[in-house]
């Protein structure tokens, strides 16, 4: 999740306001960007316990995450402080680490958001940079960090909470409407890229397909098959808790495959998605649960009905969505498993192959619609138990040969020698394990049961 911006503090007078804050991210090609975020669990290095558990969580202080954050920004000035109620919370870049930020999770799992950059050479140096600065603070405090789907031992009540406010008020209300939501916010990380559109047309084609699509990548990217130090009867346990999560504000949005999709079909849907939270004065007030459509027409009671809605409102609220794909001024890709950093790198190759050359996203769209799109649906609520075994009509390691071929024919076309990193994907789809299946194989063989050691063999 991203950390706090700038409020936008314009009264909400129509709804071409709303349209025109996506419309905003529309860009010319030249000027398209590759955006990769990333989050990963740390955990306390067994050999540098000194008499803290093993493999735990690391808490927010002391000797945990704020000093990591606090010593990434005393090392120069490449960084400034985020905070919240006094709390550090996050790092926004300058200079050298300009249009990054690191972010935490609700249970300090670590994330990097990448700067726009123009090749995934570029994203790839960029994630090893990232790697590098973490691990000396990190070694320095006894911790480690590795990039998985699910945390793998830990129960839900043994993960820290940091002190976000917008967590709290989501502690609080996810129970209401899951029974997974506080395990998506404590025990999972995902890897997702942010990629751009030219206009309303191009960006109503690149949701649709890589929408239809993300099951495919929740298969390929399968990482998280163990919960309480044990099998979980799932290779992508963190897909199987979006399932029952939140439902209105998360999934795959049936207005996304309707003829005459645009920005203004998503902001309808946005404003069906019941609120977390407003800002004002600097301050999180709890409205979870309320209606930003109905506070647009003058319906609500309460404290809502002494505010007027703005359009930072708005803003904040988009955050608060949580769609397979997500569209903002840019669109995320959020199906995936965090994982290896080569697997982390091939997720982005994946999806700047698909979307960014012309010929080529046309043929993924016409590929896509060779199914309808309940298809793609119901391959959503399959792949987190079977991954790449997934029912899919023809086979889904085919689709997957179809789709990672089309994405190495977009590579190429960019001419930059990326396609590379689609090694991996091409590995899985012509029948190779998934991460998960690795992993599990390791624990039913050299590890003989014993989860642990999966700290070490994924940590970067």
């Amino acid at each position: 999740m991203s950390n706090p911006g700038e409020t936008n503090d314009h009264p909400i007078e129509n709804m071409e306001q709303l349209v025109e804050v996506l419309s905003r991210g529309c860009k010319p090609e030249s000027a398209w960007r590759i955006g990769t975020e990333h989050e990963k669990f740390g955990f306390v290095r067994p050999e540098a316990a000194r008499g803290r558990t093993p493999f735990s969580p690391p808490p927010y202080s002391p000797d945990g995450i704020e000093a990591i954050l606090r010593a990434l920004l005393d090392d120069g000035s490449a960084w400034q402080a985020i905070e919240d109620r006094g709390a550090l919370i996050g790092l926004k870049g300058r200079g050298a680490e300009a249009g990054r930020s690191i972010s935490l999770e609700p249970a300090g799992q670590f994330e990097l958001s990448g700067a726009p950059l123009a090749t995934l050479h570029e994203t790839a140096a960029e994630m090893a940079a990232h790697f590098a600065a973490l691990r000396a603070p990190s070694e320095a405090l006894g911790l480690g960090f590795a990039p998985l789907g699910f945390q793998p031992l830990w129960p839900r009540d043994a993960m820290p909470m940091m002190p976000k406010s917008r967590y709290a008020i989501m502690r609080r209300y996810m129970p209401e409407v899951g029974a997974l939501g506080l395990d998506m916010m404590k025990r999972t990380c995902t890897v997702q890229v942010n990629l751009d559109f030219a206009d309303e047309a191009d960006m109503a084609r690149k949701m649709c397909v890589s929408l239809a699509l993300q099951p495919l990548a929740t298969a390929l990217f399968a990482n998280s098959p163990f919960c309480d130090g044990r099998p979980n009867g799932y290779l992508s346990n963190r897909a199987r808790i979006w399932t029952d999560t939140d439902n209105a504000r998360s999934g795959m949005p049936e207005c996304v495959f309707e003829d005459g999709f645009g920005f203004a079909r998503y902001v309808e849907w946005v404003l069906d998605v019941p609120m977390y939270f407003v800002v004002r004065d600097g301050t999180l007030i709890d409205v979870a649960g309320r209606s930003f459509r109905a506070w647009l027409d003058g319906r609500e009671t309460g404290v809502l009905a002494e505010l007027t809605p703005t359009v930072g409102d708005f803003e904040d609220h988009l955050t608060t969505v949580f769609p397979d794909v997500r569209l903002k001024q840019f669109l995320e890709m959020r199906g995936a498993d965090a994982g290896t950093p080569d697997m982390m790198v091939a997720q982005s190759a994946l999806w700047v192959g698909l979307l960014y050359d012309a010929p080529t996203l046309m043929a993924a769209e016409a590929l896509v619609r060779e199914q309808p799109w309940d298809v793609y649906r119901t391959l959503r609520g399959e792949v987190p138990a079977r991954a790449m075994e997934a029912g899919f009509p023809g086979g889904l390691r085919a689709l997957a040969r179809r789709v990672v071929t089309l994405a190495a024919q977009g590579l190429a076309a960019r001419g930059l020698g990326e396609d590379r990193y689609l090694d991996p994907l091409f590995a899985i789809a012509e029948g190779g394990p998934t991460q998960a299946e690795h992993w599990l194989s390791l624990y039913h063989g050299a590890w003989q049961g014993d989860v642990t050691p999966i700290f070490a063999a994924a940590a970067i």
